[in-house]
């Protein structure tokens, strides 16, 4: 008898198989309980984007940071990684012709709109992710036990990025768990009424078009409790640790000239960044403000030619950097001649300045005394 996946295109198939190891085991425990926990799937926010390249292998294989809020933010990611590669290329010795092509490759991405990109016979596309949270009764989920988060305070920055690499291919099998949320996933499309018709027409478009898809390494943001809802407070983070780090330098960089806090409040503040930084844990409280570590899915999804694109409502605020380069020049807000002495930067900025630079020192001796603990 023939096996009925057979008959479905591999980019629909969703594979599971038995977790490898205790760790994976107790990874997919968690996920299943979840479930009941956090019962509810909610869109956070709105897609981010990024550069993955097609693999001669099969799949395509995520390039530089992962994450991006706008489409040209991606295209100038995928800018950057040709003209770097040109520099190993030259460094190495390599064939001048490739080198150019990769040049020219950037510089067409400088002034044209542009998705996808064949360069050195590899095909490089700007691809679509969505992002998802689990809620239940008491709010969003945070991290579970059983997510990685290896980095001191102050230092997960460190860490190299989770997606970078990252292989996207719809064979690869996944835990049990794991190939549920991903059918669950793929299932939703945007409510009518909760969005722009168009919107929600494209969100139903996509779900017949792609209708694979890959689960990215999950990341962790920062939500502030307001008014009985929870809004997003930081863009995503590899590791609960990546999503305190940005909170402590909200904390005690940018909170103390934003809210304009005297000097009992801003001891408060940072008194509260202290705590979070030895307690690691997924909840802040400081003043009359709630903060959770929430934990974050992002879906990628996949069609019979590779991952998805960007769609056309996706809001793509800024044109390319030399178009908009050009704008400004046309409409005199860039001259040329600009004295040093007009781009004195504001008040606020320069304490923002004097702040960043103290906890930078601050966490130096951080390191520095942790250096000493393990010598």
């Amino acid at each position: 008898m023939s096996d009925p996946s057979e008959r479905v295109p591999g980019y629909r198939q969703i594979r599971m198989t038995v977790p490898a190891g205790p760790e994976a085991v107790r990874a997919d425990e968690e996920a299943w309980a979840a479930r009941e926990s956090h019962p509810v799937i909610l869109g956070a926010g709105g897609p981010v984007f990024g550069v993955a390249r097609e693999r001669e292998e099969g799949g395509w294989e995520l390039c530089g940071y992962y994450g991006e809020r706008a489409p040209q933010d991606a295209r100038d990611t995928m800018a950057v990684h040709f003209r770097r590669k040109a520099c190993e290329i030259e460094s190495a010795g390599g064939p001048a012709a490739a080198a150019r092509e990769c040049l020219k490759a950037a510089e067409r991405l400088d002034w044209e709109v542009i998705d996808e990109l064949t360069v050195l016979g590899s095909r490089y596309r700007v691809v679509r992710a969505e992002r998802f949270i689990r809620t239940g009764p008491d709010g969003p989920e945070p991290p579970r036990p059983s997510d990685p988060d290896p980095a001191e305070p102050g230092a997960s920055h460190e860490l190299p990025r989770s997606t970078e690499g990252f292989v996207l291919d719809t064979v690869n099998p996944t835990g049990m768990s794991e190939g549920i949320l991903k059918a669950e996933l793929l299932s939703l499309v945007l409510e009518p009424g909760t969005v722009p018709r168009a919107v929600r027409d494209e969100s139903v478009r996509a779900a017949r078009t792609h209708p694979g898809g890959v689960l990215l390494p999950v990341t962790f943001v920062i939500a502030e409790r307001v008014d009985g809802d929870w809004q997003p407070l930081t863009s995503g983070s590899d590791t609960p640790q990546g999503a305190r780090d940005a909170l402590t330098m909200d904390l005690r960089v940018m909170a103390p000239v934003l809210r304009r806090l005297d000097e009992r409040e801003r001891e408060e503040y940072a008194r509260a960044a202290d705590r979070f930084d030895t307690e690691r844990g997924a909840e802040l409280y400081v003043a009359d403000r709630h903060f959770r570590v929430v934990r974050v899915e992002s879906l990628i999804r996949f069609g019979p030619d590779g991952p998805e694109g960007p769609r056309p409502s996706d809001p793509d605020p800024q044109p390319p950097v030399m178009v908009h380069d050009r704008q400004l020049r046309e409409q005199g807000v860039i001259t040329g001649e600009e004295d040093e002495d007009e781009h004195e930067p504001p008040e606020e900025v320069k304490e923002m300045m004097v702040l960043v630079d103290k906890e930078r020192e601050r966490r130096k001796r951080l390191e520095e005394s942790r250096r000493r603990g393990s010598a």
